[in-house]
């Protein structure tokens, strides 16, 4: 059997944000910093004024727009929390979940799939690879498709958790949920919302 596994995620959906205005709309939200290599993914959240996680997502750069790799369920929340900070923004927000499938990859050198929007797991090397394929594409040969009970072993016995399965969103800080330990926290970085009571417990160790 290859030692190089893929697993098609349903419960994770595709929101797209476009638009002149979207990479800085959303790099002024989000916990961190989008990156400047257009080949990277990104790691972050968008959080509560009191620092609660409300949503965590894998931003993909997809030419001018960006993909968001997020909780299926939580999408219209997302779409809504967002909305409300929009303003005069010059940003098109849209789930577009139809038009893609989410894929976690390991074991392989390369990518499992010939076109896809695809970056190694901003959150830990060893993860492997993390794609957004338009719906009907295969996988390459000689990669084994997996469960996505698999994907959730190789992450669990890693030691990376994931919201929704593992801590309920709302409740749960940052740190409470390793992203401090999984780049999904950017403690340099301008401010975003509950960064106050994040950067607090970072170098505190405490929070109200």
């Amino acid at each position: 059997m290859s030692d190089a596994y893929v697993a098609r995620l349903p419960r994770r959906g595709v929101v797209a944000l476009s638009g002149p205005d979207a990479r800085g709309f959303l790099d002024n939200l989000m916990t961190t910093n989008i990156a400047a290599d257009p080949g990277a993914a990104v790691f972050g959240g968008l959080l509560t004024p009191q620092g609660k996680l409300l949503f965590d997502f894998i931003v993909f750069q997809d030419g001018d727009r960006l993909l968001l790799d997020v909780a299926r369920d939580e999408i219209p929340a997302l779409i809504r929390r967002l909305g409300l900070y929009k303003l005069r923004a010059k940003i098109e927000i849209a789930d577009v979940s139809d038009q893609f499938t989410a894929l976690a990859a390991w074991g392989a050198d390369e990518p499992p799939v010939r076109e896809a929007i695809v970056a190694r797991d901003p959150r830990l090397a060893a993860l492997g690879w993390r794609a957004l394929v338009p719906a009907g594409e295969d996988i390459a040969p000689g990669t084994t498709e997996v469960a996505a009970a698999a994907y959730d072993a190789h992450r669990i016995a890693l030691g990376v958790p994931e919201a929704g399965i593992d801590f309920a969103f709302g409740e749960a800080f940052p740190h409470d949920a390793d992203m401090d330990a999984l780049a999904g926290v950017d403690f340099a970085k301008g401010c975003f919302i509950g960064q106050e009571v994040v950067s607090r417990m970072h170098h505190r160790g405490t929070a109200r």
